[in-house]
């Protein structure tokens, strides 16, 4: 039976989901765009601050670097929280802060709450707190956005897979480890954040990303 956190692990885990909501909150779409030049990512495309929206502002460069800060977000707060963290406590520590990065970036505190869609923060807090799956997810997210060559799908099938993987590595039992239930959560939110795309990939009108030139 797992046991009781004490007080002081108990607050570190405050403080460790506060820090990951906090970094998760950071905007770096909307930031590099302003500082580019490039105008208010709000008023763009989708009005969403994430790489692929970036994209929308034909700054390839600015996108693939929005894409690896998000990422990088999320994997910088589970590495603080499992450095920070007593072994006893660490996977239950670690999961809390893995959420709440990927909340911070979808309801971020600093943009009134309107945020991205948790896609890159999310599979860099499932690389830390999970490398395989988190592995698993970068791999599906590439395979089948490469496949159908619709961003949104690869994104929706990386978090489907994630929580199959979490769940094969570590059981779906709270007791055994917290990550699986972490992983569900964050993958329920991120599906959640694409119900719109959802719908029009299953009517056909999702929008596809452009074949390369020959």
């Amino acid at each position: 039976m797992m046991e009781t956190l004490p007080s002081y692990a108990l607050w570190l885990m405050a403080a460790m989901a506060f820090l990951g909501y906090v970094l998760g909150s950071v905007p770096f779409g909307l930031i590099l765009t302003n500082l580019a030049g490039a105008g208010d990512l709000r008023k763009i495309g989708s009005g969403n601050i994430g790489a692929t929206n970036v994209l929308r502002t034909g700054r390839k460069d600015l996108a693939a670097a929005t894409l690896g800060l998000d990422a990088a977000k999320g994997l910088l707060a589970v590495l603080i929280a499992w450095i920070m963290t007593p072994p006893d406590f660490a996977d239950r520590i670690t999961s809390v802060t893995a959420l709440a990065v990927v909340v911070g970036h979808c309801y971020p505190i600093f943009l009134g709450f309107k945020g991205g869609k948790g896609v890159a923060t999310g599979l860099g807090a499932m690389l830390a707190l999970s490398p395989l799956t988190g592995l698993a997810g970068c791999a599906a997210w590439l395979g089948v956005a490469r496949l159908t060559r619709i961003s949104s799908a690869g994104a929706i099938a990386a978090f489907i897979v994630m929580p199959v993987v979490n769940w094969a590595l570590y059981g779906f039992s709270f007791q055994a480890s917290p990550k699986p239930m972490a992983t569900l959560l964050i993958s329920i939110l991120v599906l959640a954040r694409h119900h719109a795309n959802i719908g029009r990939i299953l009517n056909g009108t999702e929008p596809r990303v452009a074949p390369k030139q020959k």
